[in-house]
């Protein structure tokens, strides 16, 4: 089944926001633009800038339109397993911590599976909201025989399934983990925390169509500064 008109747009307005493309502030097209641009009809664009609103990257007013909101730190928990995402997940910043091959027990993330010896390549970013505070620490790992010329992308703005997608790694399904953990030093530095705060990690494992694991990352975000939130679009009809 295609994908309905306003779930398309609806994501290609939220890639720009969430890629910073569309800085908060910024005036998102009336429904009248929407509609000429897309040439879907009224209720189409109606809809598709009220889910925006609904999420929280968007404040519509009255008379004035519809503007990418400030910071627009609502997080759909959904989003972490979407193999079709393309681009940051968090708007702002990205800069890489640190890139390597490293054994897979050293990658400080656990992978099922995957013998101890076996290289993999082990990327920690750090993520920044839109007025530069740090929010979010990344980690990931994906076995080097899967990915070997992963480190010549664009680290800093890099989605592991929007490459594998591009390369042909045929990834089949993903599951988050939401992990109860206390803070270690090294983190909470990284976050401008204390150490031993409780926070909440998103812990995400990918297979393969042959049941062998594809990547195996982890995020943790600050609680204060993120609202989370699981959205899922039941559909009865095709829209157009």
């Amino acid at each position: 089944m295609a994908t309905p008109a306003y779930l398309r747009i609806r994501t290609e307005l939220e890639q720009r926001i969430r890629s910073g493309a569309l800085l908060p502030g910024s005036k998102l097209p009336t429904e009248a633009e929407l509609r000429e641009q897309y040439s879907v009809s009224r209720a189409t664009a109606q809809r598709v800038l009220t889910e925006l609103a609904q999420a929280g990257l968007v404040e519509r007013h009255r008379r004035r339109g519809t503007f990418v909101a400030e910071g627009a730190r609502q997080e759909n928990l959904l989003r972490l397993v979407n193999p079709a995402l393309q681009g940051p997940e968090i708007p702002g910043r990205h800069a890489v911590d640190s890139a390597a091959v490293i054994p897979a027990r050293d990658a400080d993330v656990e992978m099922p599976g995957v013998d101890g010896d076996a290289p993999v390549t082990q990327l920690r970013r750090l993520k920044f909201d839109v007025d530069d505070n740090p929010i979010a620490v990344e980690l990931s790992a994906v076995p080097f025989s899967l990915a070997p010329r992963l480190l010549d992308e664009d680290l800093a703005h890099l989605t592991v399934h929007d490459y594998f997608s591009r390369n042909g790694v045929p990834a089949a399904k993903s599951r988050v983990y939401v992990d109860p953990v206390l803070l270690d030093d090294d983190t909470a530095s990284r976050l401008h925390l204390t150490p031993g705060g409780a926070v909440i990690r998103l812990r995400r494992l990918t297979w393969l169509t042959d049941g062998k694991l594809a990547e195996a990352m982890w995020h943790i975000i600050r609680p204060d500064l993120v609202e989370f939130f699981i959205e899922h679009s039941v559909l009865s009809t095709q829209e157009r």
